[in-house]
């Protein structure tokens, strides 16, 4: 029995039962949508805070700046644990010609492999706002390496384009589109999963 539903936060201790542990967002897709990635954006409750980290580097700088921006997007995340924000969303939003973004499954697996290092993993979900993921084994493998929830704004912006320039079917509309792209990446987890 395999189910892609999910809930978001920290996850306290396994052996205790307090009110705490309810504190928990559920999120019944893992691939999110812009919408729904505000939302937990905007997350600002009690046991239940997000923070946005950047995960772009300045090309000028190299392997150094590479490794610079890792230690920094790690240091981020240590540091947000810690101030008590339980959802932590790593960004790739706003990359031009001179900043790239680290390569989403180095972000994800670095920032997961250090909080499990740091003490501080069990007390956030990593969310990831990329323009990478678009097939299945790209969202399997950012689970596998410690997602919670993607959302793959690239891929919703080419959809969005196919609906608008009519290269799809004319009936199927953008939330149609998007509803059948999320199924079927939701299907290939599942069977990945399975």
């Amino acid at each position: 029995v395999t189910q892609v539903s999910m809930s978001l936060g920290a996850q306290g201790n396994l052996f205790d039962e307090t009110p705490e542990h309810c504190r928990r967002l559920r999120v019944d897709h893992p691939i999110i949508t812009n919408s729904e990635l505000a939302k937990i954006k905007a997350l600002n409750e009690p046991g239940l805070r997000s923070k946005t980290i950047s995960t772009l580097w300045k090309v000028a700088e190299g392997e150094k700046g590479l490794r610079e921006a890792m230690d920094r997007i790690r240091a981020e995340a240590s540091q947000a644990a810690r101030d008590g924000y339980t959802i932590l969303v790593l960004s790739d939003r706003g990359v031009d010609q001179e900043q790239a973004p680290v390569p989403s499954l180095i972000a994800v697996g670095g920032v997961h492999h250090h909080m499990i290092r740091d003490g501080t993993r069990l007390r956030v979900s990593l969310v990831v706002e990329s323009g990478e993921p678009r097939e299945v084994h790209h969202f399997a493998c950012l689970y596998g390496y410690g997602a919670s929830a993607i959302n793959p704004y690239l891929a919703y912006e080419i959809l969005h384009w196919l609906v608008e320039e009519e290269k799809i079917e004319e009936s199927i509309t953008f939330q149609t589109a998007l509803e059948n792209y999320r199924k079927a990446q939701e299907i290939g987890i599942l069977k990945i999963m399975s």
